[in-house]
């Protein structure tokens, strides 16, 4: 697989490959150029005192999926998130929650994306925007970026 098709599933499994993802199970999948989706579920041990999900997950999976949305548009460079405004909309206790990222403008140095998150129910929960740039990384030298991975 090759071009933009092989940029986004190589971009999958960059994201499957990141350590911090064994402790935030999770699955990406990029939509295509400027969009990505995160799938996952809140259980017990993300939850804060008082019983609902910590707001640790919410940026994780707002920043991650506003990122990918992004990198989707750049296929040399790793992008950074230089910036992120979180809004928590509603908590979330337990199910399955999706968090959609959609990238808003720049191409060149600097990339806007946003993402929200909608629980079980399709409720919005959270919604956030990231500013974004090119790094000096090339995404070609990390381990876990290779267009012909497949996530299983």
């Amino acid at each position: 697989m090759s071009g933009a098709e092989g940029h986004y599933r190589a971009l999958e499994a960059l994201y499957a490959s990141a350590p911090v993802n064994q402790l935030f199970p999770s699955r990406l999948e990029v939509l295509g150029e400027g969009r990505a989706r995160i799938r996952f579920t809140v259980e017990e041990g993300v939850y804060h005192a008082a019983g609902a999900a910590h707001g640790t997950i919410y940026f994780k999976m707002l920043d991650d999926a506003a990122f990918y949305a992004a990198n989707s548009m750049v296929s040399d460079r790793f992008l950074l998130t230089t910036a992120f405004n979180l809004h928590f909309t509603k908590p979330v206790r337990a199910g399955e929650v999706i968090a959609e990222g959609q990238w808003i403008s720049g191409r060149r140095r600097v990339f806007i994306a946003e993402a929200h998150l909608t629980d079980s129910e399709g409720d919005e929960i959270g919604r956030g925007t990231g500013t974004f740039m090119r790094s000096h990384i090339p995404l070609s030298g990390l381990p876990g970026y290779r267009p012909d991975d497949r996530l299983g």
